[in-house]
């Protein structure tokens, strides 16, 4: 009989792929690690019962995440990437010429060197890249100590759950203002919208205690319950959305990138957000826009 992964988010939901072959399971210090493979999606990574990536589908993710935020800046040298061990989020980032230092902040050192092992096809030889920096520890940590400063944060994180919860909350966001650059911005991954409506609210919220302008948009990603993901965003001066999409396609064609989802027509429809997303935003399903802060941001 076959044997199947399944996963159980929600009470009422659950899904299964199957396994055709089992590649590790195992602990680190802070989370029950698998890797599997599977006909149609290749091989993939799950976290304490959860599924976080897989081969086949892992660039609707990545490429959303890192192409939207670095084509809207236009001209990062330095990367702060928060999360992201499989190293998916670094291989794109690292696309760019402009871009001198990358640094990886995971608090998994052990979860990095499994992904290393057992999916470098995600990470595609990024962490061998002279522009890495490998900095293992709590993301909230460095954005708190270091003296890095960076053009675009991109947090890959999980579910605010547990030790988690605090990479959605206005004192880390406010380290991330501090260590941003001037015209600096940031996107984190905010749930799935559909079924993780209240944890888009409130870190939209505590996005505009710290930051003058705040939002989010969405994609899809196959695998995810729910299907599609939203991105929050936060800048203090560059309005994400308010870039045109001329100066998109003139910034896609010179950095020169191979994608297979992301293009300047789907960053354009990025932001185009669905009525049933607008109120999450404090928005009325007419596009009026959201109050500029939830309360008196802080220096």
């Amino acid at each position: 009989m076959a044997k199947w992964f399944d996963e159980t988010l929600y009470p009422f939901y659950r899904q299964a792929v199957r396994i055709d072959e089992t590649l590790f399971r195992g602990k680190t210090k802070f989370q029950k690690v698998e890797f599997h493979r599977n006909e149609r999606l290749g091989r993939f990574l799950t976290l304490d019962g959860v599924i976080q990536t897989t081969e086949g589908d892992e660039f609707y993710y990545h490429e959303s995440m890192v192409h939207a935020a670095m084509l809207a800046h236009g001209k990062a040298k330095s990367v702060l990437i928060i999360g992201g061990a499989d190293g998916g989020i670094l291989r794109e980032v690292l696309k760019y010429k402009s871009v001198k230092k990358a640094v990886l902040v995971d608090i998994d050192g052990e979860l990095i060197d499994l992904c290393r092992e057992y999916v470098p096809s995600i990470n595609g030889g990024a962490f061998e890249d002279r522009r890495t920096v490998n900095a293992p520890g709590d993301g909230a940590a460095y954005v708190a100590e270091t003296d890095e400063r960076f053009d675009v944060i991109l947090v890959d994180s999980t579910d605010p759950q547990g030790p988690g919860i605090v990479l959605f909350q206005a004192p880390f966001f406010r380290n991330c203002r501090r260590v941003m650059n001037p015209g600096g911005i940031m996107v984190t991954q905010n749930g799935v919208y559909f079924y993780q409506q209240q944890e888009l609210t409130d870190a939209h919220k505590h996005r505009l205690k710290v930051f003058k302008k705040a939002g989010a948009y969405v994609g899809p990603i196959p695998t995810y319950v729910g299907g599609h993901m939203a991105f929050g965003w936060a800048s203090d001066t560059l309005d994400f959305p308010a870039v045109p999409v001329a100066t998109i396609r003139k910034r896609y064609k010179a950095a020169g990138l191979t994608t297979q989802y992301y293009n300047p027509d789907v960053h354009q429809a990025f932001f185009c957000l669905p009525n049933n997303v607008r109120p999450l935003l404090g928005m009325k399903p007419d596009g009026a826009p959201a109050p500029r802060r939830a309360a008196k941001r802080k220096a």
